[in-house]
């Protein structure tokens, strides 16, 4: 089937080369629409109860992660003359487009009680800029007494203070919010640059929109840094350009493939996603080395270019296509979690390393049959010294010191199984980004100033309607408040209490000393002052309570503790006291909010990603069995590709690495792509072992000394492919990186050294020796050694011979 594979592609090459071209074009013309997500929490699968109750909860009660918190910890503020400025600042913000709300001291609200018309009113505090620093000072004491603002918007102890931005929804998931977002920063340099008042920047949509700029800035720094190393790679070994920019022509192919497929399926740029057209050069490359490689070795030895490109199609073909399939395989097992964003990274990848055979076969083979025939000195990488020293002590290794082998295999297992017994799964919201990074110091600015701006969110339903507006309901309410009070990583919560107390202070003329939950004394007129319907002052609250009166939120923010921090937290101390608070009450209590999923989705991604690499495991090991059809050898292939995923996790728990998703994905991703060179080892194995008729010494010798070399050329391409991961912002894409560098690393050495050595122990009796000689394996230690030697002699004289024939020439 090959044979006629190989004269369709070079008979029909100019039409394979133009279809290359059209597809090209199609694609890179459907890339242009390729957006960044504007999305969040896509790592909760769709039909998660929590995430079907957080939707339900937005409809109630609006966005939770909306806020984002400009803070400022300079006593200047509060002089006049930069107060303000600060004032014009906030009421800047609330005149830019996509903002809904801004709260501040020099915004601040409160409530007033209007006697005339019984009922409360909010009353902005600063109606005018104050004239002088008396005004100011007496307006700030009066913002002071406000207690329903205590310690949310001003720190009396470090006269740290905030402006809370909150944004549209609307605004907040659609790229507009880059510019809404863009122009706050703007006027808040324009403030620092005129005051010389430092401003820090926290919140959800500002992290977000942070972490987007970088992403688009890391998708380019990427696909440079991968396009240069394989340049730099490339030419080392093969020392000419020819091979180095059709390679890159190939590659850009794939890349244009990448792009067009994701704008096509409508998908957007995630974090991961945006990994994709790097991790497609890298994953490319290969089929090019095997080819190139394949095509030099053929053209040495009949010097007749068109047999040359017919054999490496033959030959390297099916190898290629069955490499691209296991490689495709281990993505679109991604498809089948839960998870949206790992589905459409996995179906991507899976498709493109599927397609990158058939670009690859469509480009390569036509473009050497146009091109001249090589010259000697483009073929001189196949006689590299080290690389042959190289192979020489592989062969050396393998025949004679397999027991040393596996007696080391032995030891690294050991020690990498008491490292992975020490790995420990640990996310935080914002770990990805080094901790010199802004984004990460702002953040410790307001968990040390306001104890975190992470969204945490406690829903009560008291059961019945109106039940939020009976006095026993309302002081386990307000024991509730108490306890999450006193909780060193949760600032004071926001609720109907802080509408109801203020309401009270207010109707008593804002004395601090009645802030408080109203009595059987001025209950009713409380009560009747605050109203019922739409129109009266109920709307106050309506983003505390529900329409019905019988489900009260309590809103916090967060420390960014960490997924086991924050589950200690949640499970070991909020949960059982709530509980115990309302024990024997008919309510129900929900947990919810931005950070709580974050958490579960977390577990997701490490959940969905073990499984997955089971399900590789067993569907790559299922297409082995269509290649070799002997158990024992699917069972020896796995081996070598198992060992470097458990060394790697070794390292993880030795380096105190944690498990989180971007290290689970490294196990699943180097699976894929290391089963590559035991494919081409073994099935040139197999060939060489019916060449041979048998004699397994001769072909795994030759097995080591042809693949190998490709093996280890395309091993460095993509061991420094991974690296450049190294050089992300993200801690994520960092680990990635150099955990799948090492892990191919030791596939390199498991795949060389381990499986030749397996081969030699374990396959004794597959094929009985056809030449009346003795088999490898009843032969002693010193008939190997004088076989190695013999071979070796002939190795020599046929590069005497050769070299004397050049000579005469």
């Amino acid at each position: 089937m090959w044979a006629k594979i190989a004269k369709f592609v070079i008979t029909y090459r100019l039409y394979l080369l133009l279809a290359t071209a059209l597809l090209t074009a199609v694609m890179g013309y459907q890339a242009r629409n390729v957006e960044m997500t504007y999305d969040f929490v896509k790592v909760v699968p769709q039909n998660d109860p929590d995430l079907i109750y957080y939707n339900q909860f937005k409809k109630d009660f609006g966005e939770d992660g909306n806020i984002l918190a400009i803070g400022i910890a300079d006593e200047k503020v509060f002089q006049v003359e930069t107060f303000n400025k600060f004032k014009k600042l906030a009421e800047d913000f609330s005149k830019i487009d996509g903002v809904k709300q801004v709260i501040s001291i020099p915004t601040q609200q409160y409530i007033e009680k209007d006697t005339a018309k019984q009922k409360f009113v909010l009353t902005t505090l600063f109606k005018k800029s104050p004239a002088n620093q008396h005004e100011l000072d007496s307006m700030l004491e009066l913002s002071h007494a406000l207690k329903m603002y205590e310690n949310q918007l001003y720190n009396e102890a470090s006269k740290a203070t905030l402006i809370a931005v909150a944004i549209d929804q609307k605004v907040l998931n659609s790229p507009k919010r880059l510019v809404t977002i863009g122009e706050i920063m703007r006027l808040s340099k324009i403030f620092t640059d005129d005051t010389k008042v430092q401003i820090r920047f926290a919140g959800l949509p500002y992290v977000r929109a942070i972490l987007v700029g970088k992403v688009k800035k890391e998708f380019t720094l990427f696909l440079y840094l991968a396009l240069i190393a394989t340049t730099v790679i490339l030419l080392f070994f093969f020392r000419t350009f020819q091979a180095v920019l059709f390679t890159l022509l190939t590659i850009g192919v794939t890349v244009v493939f990448t792009m067009g497929l994701m704008a096509t399926f409508g998908y957007k740029m995630t974090l991961l996603s945006g990994l994709l057209p790097s991790l497609i050069v890298v994953i490319s490359i290969p089929n090019c080395i095997y080819m190139f490689n394949m095509y030099h070795m053929e053209f040495r030895k009949h010097r007749n270019k068109l047999k040359a490109v017919n054999k490496i199609i033959q030959k390297v073909g099916f190898l290629t296509f069955m490499t691209n399939a296991n490689t495709a395989v281990g993505f679109l097992v991604l498809y089948f979690t839960d998870i949206v964003i790992i589905k459409e990274f996995g179906l991507v990848a899976g498709i493109v390393s599927f397609a990158t055979f058939f670009i690859t076969i469509m480009v390569v083979p036509p473009i050497l049959v146009y091109l001249p025939e090589p010259k000697d000195k483009h073929m001189k990488h196949l006689d590299f010294q080290v690389l042959k020293k190289i192979m020489d002590l592989v062969e050396v290794v393998v025949f004679k010191a397999r027991s040393g082998v596996y007696l080391i295999m032995a030891l690294l297992l050991v020690i990498s199984v008491w490292g992975i017994l020490r790995i420990r799964p640990v996310s935080y919201m914002v770990d990805d980004l080094p901790e010199s990074d802004g984004v990460k110091t702002d953040l410790a600015f307001f968990e040390t100033q306001f104890k975190g701006v992470m969204p945490l969110e406690i829903v009560v339903d008291l059961g019945k309607p109106k039940a939020v507006y009976k006095l026993s309901n309302l002081k386990k309410l307000e024991e509730l408040e108490t306890f999450l009070k006193q909780e060193q990583n949760i600032s004071p919560p926001i609720s109907i209490l802080n509408v109801i107390k203020g309401s009270v202070q207010s109707f008593y003329s804002n004395n601090p000393e009645y802030y408080r939950l109203p009595d059987n004394l001025d209950k009713n007129f409380i009560m009747s002052y605050l109203g019922t319907g739409k129109s009266g002052s109920m709307a106050m609250i309506k983003n505390f309570v529900d329409s019905t009166g019988q489900v009260v939120r309590f809103s916090m923010k967060v420390a960014d503790l960490g997924n086991v921090k924050m589950n200690e937290l949640m499970e070991n101390r909020i949960k059982p006291r709530v509980k115990e608070i309302f024990e024997g009450k008919d309510v129900q209590i929900k947990y919810t909010g931005t950070t709580l999923l974050f958490i579960k989705g977390t577990q997701y991604l490490i959940d969905d990603l073990s499984s997955s690499l089971f399900y590789a495991f067993l569907l790559i090991s299922l297409m082995m069995a269509l290649i070799f059809t002997d158990l024992k050898i699917i069972l020896i292939s796995v081996v070598p590709n198992i060992i470097p995923i458990i060394m790697t996790g070794g390292v993880m728990g030795l380096l105190n690495i944690p498990l989180k998703p971007s290290t689970a994905l490294t196990f699943s991703l180097a699976f894929g792509i290391s089963i590559d060179s035991t494919i081409h080892f073994l099935s040139k194995y197999k060939q060489e072992l019916e060449l041979c008729k048998g004699d397994y010494l001769k072909a795994i010798l030759l097995s080591i000394r042809e693949s190998g070399i490709s093996m280890i050329y395309t091993s460095l391409v993509l061991f420094f492919g991974f690296v450049i991961f190294a050089f992300s912002e993200f801690g994520g894409t960092i680990a990635l990186g150099i955990l799948t560098s090492l892990t191919l690393f030791f596939a390199l050495f498991t795949n060389l050294v381990l499986l030749p050595s397996l081969l030699i122990t374990f396959d004794k009796n597959r094929l009985k020796p056809k030449t009346g000689k003795k088999g490898l394996f009843s032969l002693t230690r010193e008939q190997i050694k004088a076989r190695l030697n013999e071979l070796k002699s002939n190795r020599v004289a046929r590069r005497t011979e050769k070299k004397r024939i050049k000579a005469e020439e």
